[in-house]
């Protein structure tokens, strides 16, 4: 694979397993794309909660337009895993998704 333009890093799209058979739920991931991506980060915040530092960094991360992306999956990316909170298509719909995402760590 070759990067485009802007779209220079390699992301993995991920979401969950989901439920069996008997509607409990399981863990693990599937993988549903790898693509290529422009991921941008436009600010962190660190906060104090529950006597824990914890680090939120937001992302916004645009990939050329995939159908079943949703809010719920997860991105990795260079050792990262943003959760996406939002997916907005662009005016005409059908050509990129930028994908509202954000991470945090707690830290001892």
């Amino acid at each position: 694979m070759t990067a485009i333009g802007k779209l220079r890093h390699l992301v993995n799209i991920k979401r969950p397993i989901g439920r069996d058979t008997a509607g409990q739920p399981q863990t693990g991931s599937v993988e549903v794309a790898t693509v290529w991506a422009d991921v941008r980060h436009p600010n962190g915040l660190e906060t104090i909660k529950s006597d824990a530092e914890l680090s939120i960094v937001k992302a916004s991360i645009r990939i050329r337009y995939l159908d079943g992306i949703v809010a719920g999956m997860w991105v990795e990316h260079d050792g990262e895993t943003y959760d996406i909170r939002a997916v907005l298509k662009d005016p005409t719909g059908r050509r990129y998704l930028d994908l509202v995402c954000q991470t945090g760590a707690r830290r001892a």
